[in-house]
């Protein structure tokens, strides 16, 4: 047995097992991500007046009057994951919540821009990389998406 055959056994055999892991992974992001934005849209619900204040008075949404905004802000965050979750139109809907991530972020940029809100900064970063694995990478095996396009094949 030659020295490459020696090291690529290891090798591949460690291959074999992240693409085995994969699936996992991908659902893993994309349960990740729709808990968060899901559970944001049920905090806004739980106290709706409080929502339109802060959409009035905080939030600075470009384009779209305050109430408005609010209204489609949390239905965004109430449908979009429940979407992604399931694996559905799943790049569609990891762009629609990166562009939601990226308004959200816009909006607050007063806080999230200052020293006081740099960890929350950090946090729409990092939801906005794994929502981009799902954009770029696809949903992975474990999704509705994989289902439909197997049975379509």
């Amino acid at each position: 047995m030659s020295m490459t055959e020696i090291l690529a056994k290891p090798f591949n055999g460690f291959s074999r097992a992240m693409d085995f892991l994969n699936p996992i992974f991908d659902l893993g992001v994309r349960l990740w991500v729709a808990y968060v934005f899901f559970k944001s849209g049920l905090t806004k619900i739980q106290s709706w007046e409080t929502t339109k204040m802060l959409f009035e008075y905080e939030y600075e949404v470009p384009l779209l009057p305050p109430e408005l905004a609010a209204y489609l802000g949390t239905a965004a965050e109430l449908g979009l994951p429940v979407v992604l979750a399931i694996g559905l139109a799943s790049r569609f809907t990891a762009l629609a919540l990166f562009l939601f991530n990226i308004v959200a972020v816009v909006a607050y940029s007063s806080f999230l821009l200052g020293d006081e809100g740099a960890a929350g900064l950090q946090q729409h970063i990092l939801w906005g990389v794994m929502l981009l694995i799902t954009l770029f990478h696809g949903p992975g095996k474990l999704s509705l998406d994989y289902l439909l396009c197997k049975k379509c094949a």
